[in-house]
């Protein structure tokens, strides 16, 4: 017999050694000795009140072994002479839609601009140290993605659009602790995620898929409104039939290709702001209702909030506990701050993404001329205010939190987790008043919110411009573009997911699409 229930354990509890089976005798009223094993389902902490909790729900074997088995099996096939799916981009969305390829008996060809999680570190290294940025190879482009330098956190909200446990469960078989099967708000970390990505690569190739990094594409050929061929920056011709387009949110090329050859796209509503950094002990303590450090059992604490500034959104994004904030340009010119946490989120910083909501409908008049570019245009200007401020480099513009709400140039900056560095900017006459303004007025929320929040202890430091994609390229019910046949806009570039599960479970759907139309 197995039974699901929820218990509730606190601190102290959480010490005692199978703790889990004496909780569960007691509810469902056996004896231990019945209890064969217990399998964890989920687990969260409740820190709203003074005694922190950890809420477990549980399955409970009762006189029955646990199954060996795992929930979900990939059946991935050989693939090796099988119709091919080109798949552009090799972030989540790609790199799932091509396994989803493998296992429906279809073989992938994966085109990367970028290089391999490898290659990748030496770019990395040389943005940080030398703010040197390759448009190529970045945080943003490569192996893995935005995710796989960034932060590998893996919460979301689209449980209506695809088989959530399933893309955690093939994390789990390429590498990933089967932690993430469990938490709450499960997290890989960025020290992590390059082995697990690799794991993914070997298996594409594995069973017979191609994966071509430093392979731009620069064109499409079009006949009759259908994808015919594609064009790479080597010159290089290749034939296709379906195409899966899982660029990316910072593909502003294929945007200006899209665009420039007539096909529809359209102007989204996106977010831009700031990062701001604490000390993580200050958040600890705030979350925790604790005194110093806290207790070795609890994780850095995170939080999550939100206020409305004249009917707009200001909220946090992408929040990073014990994390570091990285300089996520992708072109020389221009500063865009991210988060990354290690798995352990071990680092004394807590950072976090504050932005507001641009409607792109209502909000950007004097970009109106650009058309389906103008949330683009004006996510550029950004970016090159912030670069001009910090002084031309990497350095990012900053403030201390208190400075930028009160609107005073700091004279001095807290410590800070970003290797480039900072310079001292006011940011509040900086940035566009639909933005400062408001973001002003929601970090004074937030302080309300968060007794010792707003504090000069923090820095802001700008621009969090990249949260999700300026622009949509559509797609009708079978996942196709409206226009061109064979094109199937994918993941956070098309406007169709908001991080790596969610992108991850449409380049899923894309390849079911994609495949489909092939049999059709």
């Amino acid at each position: 017999m197995v039974k699901e229930i929820q218990l509730r354990i606190n601190l102290f509890e959480e010490r005692i050694a199978s703790i889990l089976e004496k909780k569960a005798s007691q509810q469902l009223n056996i004896a231990v000795s019945d209890i064969s094993g217990i399998k964890v389902l989920r687990k969260s902490i409740d820190a709203r009140k003074k005694e922190i909790i950890f809420n477990y729900k549980v399955a409970v074997y009762i006189n029955e072994p646990l199954p060996d088995a795992p929930d979900y099996v990939f059946d991935y096939k050989d693939v090796s002479n099988a119709k091919e799916i080109h798949i552009i981009g090799f972030g989540p969305a790609g790199m799932y839609a091509a396994l989803r390829c493998i296992e429906l008996g279809y073989k992938p060809i994966v085109l990367e601009r970028g290089k391999n999680v490898q290659n990748r570190r030496r770019d990395l290294r040389a943005i940080n140290q030398f703010h040197d940025v390759n448009e190529d190879s970045n945080y943003c482009f490569g192996e893995g993605g935005a995710g796989t330098y960034s932060d590998g956190k893996l919460y979301t909200r689209s449980l209506k659009r695809g088989d959530v446990r399933r893309i955690f469960e093939n994390l789990v078989y390429h590498g990933a602790t089967d932690q993430i099967l469990v938490d709450a708000h499960p997290h890989i970390g960025t020290n992590k995620l390059p082995k697990i990505i690799q794991n993914i690569r070997e298996t594409i190739l594995k069973y017979g898929g191609e994966v071509h990094f430093e392979t731009r594409v620069t064109d499409f050929v079009i006949n009759n409104n259908k994808l015919k061929a594609i064009i790479l920056q080597n010159g290089k011709e290749m034939a296709v039939n379906s195409v899966i387009l899982a660029t990316g949110h910072s593909a502003r090329d294929i945007f200006e290709l899209l665009h420039k050859k007539e096909i529809l796209i359209k102007a989204k509503s996106f977010a831009m702001g700031v990062r701001v950094e604490h000390p993580q002990e200050l958040i600890d303590q705030i979350q925790y209702s604790c005194s110093g450090q806290r207790d070795e059992l609890l994780p850095a604490a995170a939080y999550s909030l939100v206020h409305q500034v004249n009917n707009r959104g200001v909220y946090s994004f992408c929040m990073c506990p014990g994390g570091f904030i990285v300089p996520a340009a992708t072109a020389n010119g221009e500063v865009v701050v991210n988060g990354m946490s290690p798995s352990r989120r071990n680092n004394k910083f807590a950072n976090s993404g504050i932005v507001v909501e641009i409607n792109v409908d209502k909000d950007l008049p004097k970009y109106e001329h650009f058309g389906a570019l103008k949330g683009l245009e004006f996510q550029k200007d950004l970016e090159k205010l912030a670069f001009n401020a910090g002084g031309k480099s990497q350095v990012a513009p900053a403030q201390r939190l208190t400075d930028f709400v009160e609107g005073r140039l700091s004279l001095s900056l807290n410590e800070s987790s970003y290797q480039p560095g900072l310079n001292s900017a006011p940011m509040h006459s900086l940035l566009p008043k639909l933005i400062g303004s408001r973001l002003r007025k929601g970090f004074a929320a937030f302080g309300r919110k968060m007794h010792g929040y707003y504090t000069q202890e923090a820095n802001i430091i700008g621009v969090e411009s990249r949260t999700s994609s300026p622009v949509n390229i559509p797609r009708n019910e079978d996942l196709e573009h409206p226009q061109i046949e064979g094109l199937f806009p994918c993941g956070e570039g098309g406007g169709y997911a908001g991080g790596i599960i969610s992108a991850a479970m449409d380049g899923e759907r894309c390849a079911e699409a994609a495949i489909a139309k092939y049999k059709r």
